[in-house]
């Protein structure tokens, strides 16, 4: 079920979290290029809103909000870097999800990398030490994740992670059903025993 609990370095909102693979980390300018590569990858993009693939400028705009909402809520999208390379796969974290009001108030836990780190447990990994920040360190009484009808890779993800589905609809700001996944902070305490 869930790996081992993640180192967590915490200086104020600047929080650090180190799996035996990854380190979730705040963002750096240096990394806007690496994202936006991840961003322009139409395979990457397909499940995500209406498939559109991001340019440079879109993807620092995303950034900035992430960084944003870290400042705003005292969590958020962390940059996600392979221990070993050093080198950015792309994101995993927490955010308000906006673009389905039915959800809300609500905390979702996402994930988005590149390619060439699809099919290694990355994105388990990193999603679990979110999730698990999101309980253990910030209260969060649950957390959704929310994905199109299709995309079985983060399904079986959102499973992986002890989260169960709740309910399926449409997102209104792009028209595609979604599944909507869940994870109570009492359930979580019983995966994790």
């Amino acid at each position: 079920m869930m790996a081992e609990s993640p180192c967590v370095i915490q200086n104020d909102w600047v929080v650090t979290l180190e799996t035996p693979r990854l380190i979730l980390r705040r963002w750096r300018e240096e990394d806007v290029a690496s994202m936006a590569a991840v961003n322009a990858d139409p395979e990457v993009m397909r499940w995500i809103r209406d498939g559109s693939v991001r340019d440079e400028q879109q993807t620092r705009g995303g950034i900035q909000a992430w960084e944003s909402e870290w400042e705003s809520r005292g969590f958020g999208l962390f940059a996600v870097e392979i221990r070993a390379t050093g080198e950015l796969a792309g994101f995993t974290g927490l955010s308000v999800p906006h673009f389905l009001p039915e959800v809300l108030p609500a905390v979702e836990v996402g994930w988005r990398l590149g390619r060439a780190h699809w099919g290694q447990g990355l994105a388990t990994e990193a999603a679990a030490a979110a999730v698990r920040f999101g309980f253990e360190e910030r209260g969060l009484e649950r957390i959704v994740s929310i994905t199109q009808v299709g995309n079985d890779s983060s399904e079986r993800i959102m499973t992986k992670l002890g989260m169960q589905l709740v309910r399926e609809t449409v997102n209104p700001t792009g028209g595609r059903r979604v599944r909507v996944f869940e994870l109570s902070s009492d359930q979580y305490v019983t995966t994790t025993r």
